[in-house]
């Protein structure tokens, strides 16, 4: 189990809710969980990091329609796909931050002798079509607190 994988199953504790993970490594894996998810009445979903993810974004979020599955994704790419919603770092911001690091590192600062960051800027993008589609309301207490509403 992931540490990714341990820190969901924990929230869920706290949270009093069920998690079923379900590993997805092909794209008949991935057609099966969606109908496993379905048949056992979830509520929602939320996406983990892989490649095969990033590589398919456009079947998940055709999935996640066809099953009406409101779906937490990992990237915003994922939103502009057609994907309802996701609360991840701001790539704009990680590219700002590289450059400070570049900018460093061209006036003669030692590599192994910059600090490691972590990302500090995470922004809530919903696409309200995607919301539409599913039969989805979202509250207006929540659109409001959105960097990014697709409409």
């Amino acid at each position: 189990m992931t540490t990714e994988s341990k820190e969901r199953e924990e929230a869920g504790r706290l949270l009093k809710l069920q998690i079923i993970s379900l590993d997805v490594r092909t794209l008949s894996d991935l057609e099966n969980a969606f109908s496993s998810i379905a048949k056992s009445h979830a509520e929602t979903f939320v996406m983990g990091t892989s490649g095969f993810f990033n590589t398919h974004q456009k079947r998940i979020v055709e999935l996640a329609a066809k099953y009406r599955l409101p779906g937490m994704y990992i990237e915003q790419e994922f939103i502009l796909a057609g994907g309802l919603m996701t609360y991840a770092t701001s790539i704009p911001d990680l590219y700002r931050r590289s450059a400070t690091y570049v900018d460093k590192i061209l006036r003669g600062a030692k590599p192994a002798e910059l600090p490691i960051e972590q990302p500090t800027k995470f922004e809530l993008a919903i696409n309200l079509k995607a919301a539409k589609q599913i039969g989805l309301r979202i509250p207006p207490n929540v659109l409001a607190r959105a960097d990014r509403v697709i409409k």
